[in-house]
């Protein structure tokens, strides 16, 4: 649900991927390697190609990494399929290929073009599960009971035929007009139980709208959008499986988790205590997530709230094991061990994950490819998440300045969502007051000086819009 959208003037992102380092092109080997591979034939896997799968995505994505059919099971519960991108049938283990994406990590995305973990004749072309075309994939078959308990889990390669790609947009106002097309016609119902049944186990969603720079004909778009319920919906398919991956790995004592300490009781204490000043009604019975789940983020401040939360969500890794088990393997947002194997098109660590748990679910020995990756696989991810987080801020950063460089000086309207030190707005001493706010016009969100009272609205005045450094910055008017 896109919440505002602003105009901003034409952009050059070229110095923010030559900071970050971003590589331009695909060294000639590794393309060729991807070329050979798009045009080899599909190897020999199961045909599940008379299953009408359908993919749930960005109207513009290319890189499909998913694709779903939904259905009911005899006796009563659900059949999730879950079709994932077979990266490793295109990829040769030791080859140039594999070296490069090792270099990259992950798919970093910017607003003019995104730099591909995968040359684009794989990640947009022949991996890409894309409508009308045969597939190699790693279809998940998960069985669930009537309350959204998994009761069985089958993994296998196949060769799959997606009959549609679906957008976000277009689904949520077909789920609205109750015309869901058939393979997702149970998903407002399967999430929903996957949701409740993640927040009675103590999972913990932040639901912030989130900025994003889009094309706008010869300029930009500065939008705010907060995730729709169909959108919602699929995330927690894609958590199912993860959990599901997770399972696999731990019963057999190998693989690579994505974790998270779960949150400090002390923490815990300090958001309580936040909750009444910020008009946020906590009942004790009541967890995190719970209270955080019937929040309207459109509100100062619930979003003043929300963004304290964000203090509990601390720590998040990829943790490798082989052998002894991790001391702490659950995922403290998910309440539960989970792992990234859903985004091989996009995500390095993925392809290995899912390697991973084929072996173990059929018995056979881990290849040592894999297993040889896994250890390596933490550092590599967590380089490569640093980068593409610094991408993703520095377009918005850059985006918000242009936008308001001409207007330094102007007074506008602002939702102060934290402040520096304790609740009560006190700084650190020698330091001057101040904290974060949001406008309402444009969809800005920085820093601001001066005595902000939390959760309140409050006139702020621009003082710096700098695209040069992208840097904004208000103070108290």
């Amino acid at each position: 649900m896109v919440i505002r959208r602003v105009l901003a003037p034409r952009i050059d992102f070229g110095a923010l991927r030559r900071e970050l380092g971003l590589p331009e092109g695909f060294p000639a080997a590794a393309q060729r390697e991807a070329d050979e591979a798009a045009a080899a034939p599909l190897p020999a896997a199961a045909d599940r190609t008379d299953i009408p799968f359908v993919t749930v995505d960005p109207a513009t994505s290319r890189d499909l990494d998913q694709a779903m059919h939904l259905s009911r099971r005899p006796g009563g519960g659900f059949r999730v399929r879950y079709a994932i991108a077979d990266v490793a049938t295109h990829v040769r283990p030791g080859g140039s290929l594999e070296e490069e994406t090792w270099r990259r990590g992950q798919t970093v995305y910017l607003p003019d073009g995104n730099v591909p973990l995968h040359p684009h004749t794989l990640s947009e072309g022949a991996a890409s599960l894309l409508p009308d075309a045969d597939r190699a994939a790693v279809l998940w078959t998960i069985d669930l009971d009537a309350d959204g308990d998994t009761v069985a889990v089958v993994l296998e390669r196949a060769r799959v035929r997606s009959r549609a790609k679906l957008d976000y947009v277009g689904v949520q106002l077909d789920a609205d007009a109750g015309r869901l097309p058939e393979p997702i016609a149970l998903l407002p119902e399967i999430g929903a139980l996957l949701t409740a049944r993640g927040l009675r186990r103590g999972a913990i969603n932040l639901p912030l709208p989130e900025q994003d720079v889009e094309p706008d004909g010869d300029g930009w778009r500065l939008v705010l959008r907060g995730p729709g319920p169909m959108e919602d919906h699929n995330a927690q398919i894609s958590l199912l499986t993860g959990m599901a991956a997770a399972d696999i790995m731990l019963a057999g004592r190998i693989g690579l988790l994505r974790t998270m300490p779960p949150p400090k009781p002390e923490a815990v204490a300090r958001l309580r205590l936040a909750a009444a000043p910020l008009g946020v009604d906590w009942p004790a019975d009541r967890s995190v997530g719970e209270v955080l789940a019937g929040l309207d983020a459109s509100r100062p401040r619930a979003a003043a709230f929300i963004d304290q939360a964000a203090e509990l969500m601390r720590g998040a890794a990829y943790t490798a094991f082989d052998g002894e088990l991790p001391e702490q393997p659950e995922h403290g947002g998910v309440a539960a061990a989970y792992a990234h194997v859903t985004a091989p098109l996009r995500r390095l660590a993925d392809r290995y994950a899912t390697e991973v748990c084929l072996a173990l679910h059929e018995g056979r020995e881990v290849p040592d490819w894999a297993r040889a990756a896994l250890p390596k696989l933490p550092e590599v991810m967590a380089t490569t998440d640093r980068t593409a987080s610094a991408a993703t801020r520095g377009a918005i950063e850059l985006a918000e300045a242009v936008l308001l460089e001409h207007r330094v000086g102007e007074t506008f309207s602002a939702a102060v969502l934290d402040v520096d030190g304790p609740p009560n707005g006190n700084s650190k001493p020698g330091r001057e007051p101040g904290g974060t706010v949001a406008l309402d016009e444009p969809p800005v969100r920085a820093r601001c000086t001066g005595h902000l009272p939390l959760g309140e609205r409050v006139q702020v005045r621009l003082t710096t819009a700098d695209p040069t450094q992208r840097k904004v910055l208000f103070e108290r008017a």
